[in-house]
């Protein structure tokens, strides 16, 4: 255990989260997305785990030491509902409000369409795969940076 650094990150995702620079891109999925194999293309080259927890819960974590990078553009995608991109699931809306809180004001996700998403996600620096097991709990932030005087 480390003292102020959430419990749900694990070394692993540490490591990654530390080592990916501006602009990197980093894919958060539910435990339906082909995470192990889109993992190969990536970076890292294997999927890393917070599998006993939401999307929304290692969104909190993830976003507890990693900065997105909203000032320039919208830094979070989520994946479309095939037939509705303009819906919004459950775990979507819960996503957003973690979102939102390390922000500390709206930061509105962009949608990417099911295939899109998976092509984008093989590009990413990683894929983390979570416990969340509603349909589309998938998402890819781009990281930002950290001013120099914080």
């Amino acid at each position: 255990m480390l003292k102020n650094i959430d419990p749900a990150l694990n070394a692993d995702v540490l490591h990654a989260l530390r080592a990916m620079g501006h602009g990197d891109t980093l894919v958060v999925t539910d435990t339906n997305f082909p995470s192990d194999s889109v993992a190969q293309s990536t970076n890292v080259g294997q999927v890393l785990r917070m599998e006993n927890i939401s999307a929304a819960r290692a969104m909190k974590a993830i976003l507890s030491v990693f900065p997105l990078d909203t000032p320039l553009q919208p830094s979070v995608g989520r994946m479309e509902v095939m037939g509705a991109p303009d819906q919004i699931e459950p775990v979507q809306a819960e996503v957003q409000k973690e979102v939102d809180a390390a922000e500390g004001k709206s930061a509105p996700m962009y949608g990417i369409e099911r295939f899109a998403f998976y092509e984008q996600a093989k590009d990413a620096y990683c894929v983390i795969t979570t416990g969340e097991t509603r349909f589309y709990g998938c998402f890819i932030l781009t990281k930002g940076v950290i001013a120099p005087n914080q």
